[in-house]
C-alpha cells in the first residue's frame, strides 16, 4: 500500500497544479481543448478499436457475461458516439464565473456569488470505457482536474481512450496533468485514492452496489453518489388508468437496467382498476411479486418475500403491492426508498402536491415516467450520475453540479464599526 499511497500522493500533487491552470482557463480554451479530444479520439480510432479486441478478448476467456461484454464492447458507431459526445459537451455554456446572485448592502458593499470549480475530481468506475470520455469531458469543461480510475475488465481501451483525450488537450495548450489515470489494476489503488484527502477534493463513484459501497465505507474524502435506485411510483385513487399503465409500463420495461428503472409498483386500495395495470405489466414480459392484495388480483403473479421491497432488480421483475393512500404509501417510501426517484400517478392536485412535498427523494414527479431521471432529460446536458446524498448537489449532476462557489464582496475602502 505504500508505493499506491506515494504514486497517488505524486499524482495528487501534478493535479493540483494543474487545477491551478484549469481553474483560470478561459471557456473557448476549455471548449477548444474537448473539440481537440473529440477529434484525437476518431483519429486514433485503430489503436482505440485494438484496444477494445484486447479487452473483449481477455473478457471472454474470463467469462464476462453477455451483457457485460455488451457494456464493455466498441465498434466504429460506439466510438463515433463517444467523440460526438464529447463535442456537445465542449458546446455547453461554462458554469464557471457565472454571478448566482448579486446584492447592494446599505453601506455601499456589493456582494456576488460566483461560480468556481470544484478543484481535483477523483471519478471511480467500472466495464463502460465511454465513462473515460463523459467523465472527463464533464471534468474539464467545469475546470476541474480528474484522476481516473477505470475497471480491470476495460484497461486497454480506457488507457487508449485516456491517450487521444489528453492528445487534445495537450494540443490545445492546457496542462496534461489537468486528465490522469490510474494506470494499475491493483484494488489497494483505489484504496490510496480514498484516502487522499488534501490532494483530491471529491470521488465519484460510477459502478455497481459493491463499488459505492466500499467507496462509501472507506474514503476520507466527500463522496458524490448514489448506492441503489430503489425507484417507487404511486398509483393514487383518482389516477387515470391509461396514464397508470402506460406510466407504469415505461418506468419499468423500457430499459429495465438503469438506476431510474421503477423496482416498486404501489396500488392506492381504492383504485378502481388495478387488474388491468397488472396485466398491462406481466403481458410486457414483467415478473410482478406482490403482496396477498395483489396476487388475488393475477394468478400469475408470485409471492414477494420481505427483500423484495429493498431490492434494485435492474431486471423485467417489479415488487407491488396494495397501500392505504397516500400517507401509507409515503411510509413505505421512507422505510424503503433509497431517495433517488419516486413518482406520483393521480389527477387530484392536492394528493400530488402532498407526495411532491413529503417524498425526501432527489427526484419527484407527478404523472410521469421514472425513466425520465437523467441528465439529458432535465435540459443539462451529460451527467456524471444521479447523487442521493443532501449536500452539494441532488439529482442528474452535470457541469453545475461539478462546481462550487466564493463569495466576492467590492468596497470603495468600507471599514466594520
Amino acid at each position: 500500500m505504500t508505493d499506491h499511497i506515494q504514486a497517488m500522493t505524486a499524482m495528487g500533487e501534478r493535479a493540483r497544479a494543474a487545477f491551478a491552470v484549469m481553474s483560470c482557463a478561459s471557456d473557448a480554451q476549455k471548449s477548444a481543448a474537448l473539440s481537440a479530444a473529440a477529434t484525437a479520439l476518431r483519429d486514433g480510432q485503430s489503436d482505440i478499436l485494438a484496444a477494445n479486441f484486447r479487452d473483449m478478448d481477455q473478457g471472454r476467456d474470463k467469462g464476462l457475461s453477455e451483457a457485460m461484454l455488451d457494456r464493455l464492447m466498441i465498434d466504429e458507431q460506439r466510438l463515433d458516439a463517444i467523440a460526438s459526445a464529447v463535442e456537445q459537451v465542449a458546446q455547453l455554456a461554462d458554469p464557471v464565473g457565472q454571478i448566482i446572485d448579486r446584492s447592494n448592502q446599505a453601506n455601499g458593499l456589493v456582494m456576488e456569488r460566483i461560480r468556481v470549480p470544484l478543484g481535483v475530481i477523483g471519478i471511480i468506475y467500472e466495464s463502460r470505457p465511454n465513462v473515460t470520455a463523459d467523465a472527463a469531458a464533464l471534468g474539464l469543461r467545469s475546470g476541474n482536474a480528474v484522476i481516473l480510475r477505470g475497471g480491470s475488465e476495460a484497461v486497454e481501451s480506457n488507457r487508449a481512450i485516456h491517450a487521444a483525450m489528453t492528445a487534445g488537450i495537450i494540443s490545445a495548450g492546457l496542462p496534461e496533468d489537468a486528465l490522469q489515470m490510474i494506470q494499475t489494476t491493483d484494488r489497494e489503488a483505489v484504496g490510496a485514492m480514498l484516502k487522499a484527502a488534501g490532494l483530491i477534493d471529491i470521488i465519484i463513484p460510477r459502478g455497481g452496489k459493491s463499488l459505492v459501497a466500499r467507496v462509501q465505507d472507506e474514503a476520507r474524502v466527500p463522496v458524490l453518489a448514489h448506492l441503489d435506485g430503489i425507484c417507487h411510483t404511486y398509483i393514487g385513487r383518482s389516477a387515470d388508468q391509461d396514464k397508470a399503465i402506460a406510466i407504469a409500463v415505461n418506468a419499468k420495461m423500457r430499459r429495465t437496467g438503469v438506476c431510474g428503472a421503477m423496482e416498486t409498483l404501489l396500488i392506492d386500495q381504492d383504485y378502481p382498476a388495478p387488474g388491468p395495470l397488472l396485466r398491462a405489466l406481466l403481458e410486457a414480459g414483467c415478473e410482478v411479486r406482490g403482496d396477498d392484495a395483489i396476487m388475488e388480483l393475477d394468478p400469475r403473479t408470485v409471492s414477494a418475500e420481505a427483500e423484495d421491497w429493498d431490492t434494485e432488480y435492474l431486471a423485467p421483475i417489479v415488487a407491488a403491492r396494495m397501500v392505504g393512500g397516500v400517507e401509507d404509501a409515503l411510509a413505505h417510501i421512507a422505510d424503503h426508498g433509497s431517495h433517488h426517484t419516486d413518482v406520483v400517478v393521480t389527477e387530484d392536485e392536492a394528493v400530488a402536491n402532498q407526495f411532491i412535498q413529503r417524498a425526501d427523494s432527489a427526484i419527484v414527479m407527478w404523472n410521469a415516467s421514472s425513466q425520465f431521471a437523467d441528465g439529458g432529460e432535465f435540459g443539462l446536458g451529460a451527467e456524471i450520475g444521479i447523487s442521493t446524498g443532501r449536500l452539494h448537489a441532488r439529482g442528474p449532476v452535470a457541469l453545475e453540479g461539478l462546481t462550487t462557489y466564493k463569495w466576492v464582496v467590492r468596497g470603495t475602502g468600507q471599514i466594520r464599526p
